[in-house]
């Protein structure tokens, strides 16, 4: 019986770290890069989304608490799953190491950044270019920021070669070796999108 919770719980992490956890995630991106456009443009785009409706609703439901339960199984299957790329220095087995390190790295810096943006709104702050651009002029931040958005998006494209064994959509070795190579492009595609947008603020 326990067996089969953990198999449903497993599947329900793995489902909602892409939908909408890694849905979330690309919209966040696609926003951000407005920056690389001036501050305006940026400010248009977060406040578009600041106007939808019933975004209270949208965020706790869509976005948090999917995002909670992620994170907290998560740190869960990071600290009790037996890592052996230690032994068998296998590309695969160094990529499973890696998804749980990025995870909790994911984990800090999304708890941060959190604080920072939604927070900050709740206490009476604006999230506009102006308050991005303040956090990341300091050298540590700036820092942080790019090793974190580097961990959320790997986290994000390794977690789909994850998905796709989990659900069954890779089951063979040639298919799972494609697998690795799109995931691959999603993450340096990501990854420009992300750094592109870090580096607009500066």
């Amino acid at each position: 019986m326990s067996g089969n919770r953990e198999f449903y719980f497993r599947r329900l992490h793995s489902l909602l770290g892409v939908i909408p956890v890694g849905i979330f995630l690309i919209q966040h991106l696609v926003v951000n890069q407005f920056a690389a456009r001036g501050a305006d443009a940026f400010n248009k785009a977060a406040g578009f989304m600041d106007s939808l409706p019933f975004r209270y609703a949208l965020e706790i439901f869509i976005i948090f608490l999917p995002l909670i339960y992620h994170a907290v199984y998560g740190v869960y299957i990071a600290f009790t799953a037996k890592n052996n790329a230690g032994h068998y220095s296998y590309f695969r087995n160094w990529m499973f190491v890696l998804q749980r390190v990025t995870g909790i790295l994911t984990l800090i810096f999304v708890s941060w950044h959190v604080w920072q943006t939604r927070i900050a709104a709740q206490m009476g702050a604006e999230v506009n270019f102006d308050m991005m651009a303040n956090i990341l002029s300091s050298p540590v931040m700036l820092g942080f920021y790019i090793v974190g958005v580097l961990s959320v998006i790997f986290h994000f494209s390794n977690g789909l070669w994850s998905f796709a064994v989990t659900w069954g959509i890779t089951v063979t070795p040639r298919s799972q070796r494609i697998s690795t190579y799109v995931t691959l492009i999603i993450f340096l595609a990501l990854s420009y999108v992300g750094l592109k947008a870090i580096f607009a603020f500066v």
